[in-house]
């Protein structure tokens, strides 16, 4: 069984915060999240992650879906694998793959093609490479006729190897039987005092074993993070090449100021996204929609022909051809049916909104169904907490509900009941009944004159 170890203990001193770095978020997810989906994308799962700098958060985030070893010192690139060997033991008759938790670009493509070439080559270890226009500051490969001779870092290169242009990303296959050997032949006899991975391919060449590189299409493999400068960075181009991806499926972008769609997001041709809008999470989008501007859309299901202006929609679903006027918050677990119009200013939480039913402005729906072609009016509340348990409401079909109702639950109204407006209801309605609560209205002739007179 092929296998994973993903080194993810830096702590990251320069990011300024208490947190591992490969945690830091590139477009909504942890860049440590992003590696091991292109692991899972590749059919790698067999996965060890390393923690180092406060693991328990390391542990807290993965929780229990893959084996944390722990890296108690920082010794080098080599030492944090050797602390996996155990994990590697389980099974040496495969290959291992070491990759950085900080290098989120890494794409399963990548990861199966340079496979495939480590295993047609019969390499005891391949490293995987890319091609830059600027490599300063990495470590370049040097290729002979039948592999490489070895990986040469910056301060060490000569005019000669600074002319290379192909460069370690830092990611490895190794046969997993080999890899056991040789991290129990590395050293730490330089300035640093540390374990380096690097050196495992020179002990591999000088035992007569095969070393090679795979250089990648993705030369995006090589970005990582140090700072939070490079953080925004990797932020900014993730965001425009989740866009990009997009206009290419026949998305409309007028503007993409602000917009920031996470990449598991799936959007339907001739929809329309305006800016400073945010999709985020598990959710899709049908054809022919608007989403804002200024919107937030997260986990949720979106239909055909649906407008979002100004709105916040969260783990909800949305059906075709509903309309969602500025300002409303639709909250978890809601659903909007087919036709629905959602004015101003809208709270709902928790509730069904029934097929073409109308929900007026400045109006709270917690904890309801609603049927069909209801009218609710402006200001109306579902009264759903008692202060010890919350109650649903239920409101038939074609319902018209007066403005500034109070519906206390658990009260259930019938098809076609009408509420007066300003009524409270405490009990059940039947079908087709008028529900009207008006007291007594005093007027107290000449009470604002003698008023007045006292304050003066």
């Amino acid at each position: 069984m092929n296998k994973a170890i993903i080194l993810a203990g830096g702590q990251g001193k320069r990011m300024k915060a208490d947190m591992p770095k490969p945690l830091f978020k590139v477009l909504g997810e942890p860049m440590l999240e992003w590696v091991i989906s292109a692991c899972e994308s590749a059919e790698v799962k067999d996965i060890c992650i390393v923690k180092g700098f406060m693991g328990a958060m390391i542990d807290e985030y993965l929780n229990g879906r893959y084996k944390t070893v722990l890296q108690a010192e920082r010794l080098g690139t080599g030492h944090a694998v050797m602390q996996a060997v155990p994990f590697l033991k389980d099974d040496e008759s495969g290959n291992t793959l070491v990759l950085c938790g900080d290098a989120p670009f890494i794409d399963g493509e990548t990861i199966k093609k340079s496979l495939a070439y480590h295993c047609e080559n019969n390499n005891s270890v391949t490293v995987i490479t890319a091609e830059l226009e600027n490599p300063f500051g990495y470590g370049r490969i040097v290729r002979t006729e039948n592999g490489i001779s070895g990986i040469v870092e910056q301060k060490d290169a000569s005019e000669e190897h600074r002319k290379i242009n192909e460069v370690n990303s830092g990611a490895y296959w190794f046969k997993t039987a080999d890899l056991i050997q040789l991290l129990g032949k590395i050293t730490n006899n330089n300035v640093q005092k540390e374990y380096y991975l690097t050196d495992t391919i020179e002990i591999a060449i000088s035992e007569g074993k095969n070393a090679g590189a795979y250089k990648s299409e993705n030369p995006d493999i090589i970005k990582g993070a140090n700072d939070r400068k490079d953080l925004l960075n990797l932020n900014t181009y993730a965001r425009m090449m989740v866009i990009e991806k997009h206009l290419e499926n026949g998305i409309e972008f007028t503007c993409t100021d602000g917009v920031i769609i996470e990449r598991g997001v799936e959007i339907g041709t001739g929809t329309e996204i305006l800016p400073s809008t945010i999709i985020r999470g598990n959710t899709k989008i049908g054809k022919n929609c608007v989403i804002g501007a200024s919107s937030v859309v997260e986990n949720c299901t979106i239909g055909d022909n649906v407008k979002i202006d100004s709105s916040q929609v969260y783990d909800s679903v949305v059906e075709d051809n509903v309309t969602i006027e500025h300002y409303v918050h639709i909250r978890p677990n809601s659903h909007i049916q087919k036709g629905a119009y959602i004015s101003d200013f809208v709270e709902i939480k928790n509730s069904v909104i029934g097929e073409q039913t109308a929900v007026s402005h400045l109006v709270y729906i917690g904890d309801s169904d609603i049927g069909r072609k209801v009218n609710i009016g402006a200001g109306t509340v579902t009264v759903n907490y008692d202060g010890i348990a919350k109650s649903r409401c239920t409101i038939g079909d074609k319902c018209f509900i007066g403005c500034n109702t109070n519906l206390i639950a658990p009260v259930k109204l019938g098809k076609a009941v009408y509420t007066a407006a300003g009524t409270t209801v405490t009990k059940d309605i039947p079908d087709y009944a008028l529900a009207i609560d008006r007291g007594i209205m005093k007027v107290k002739e000449g009470y604002t004159i003698r008023k007045l007179k006292s304050k003066s």
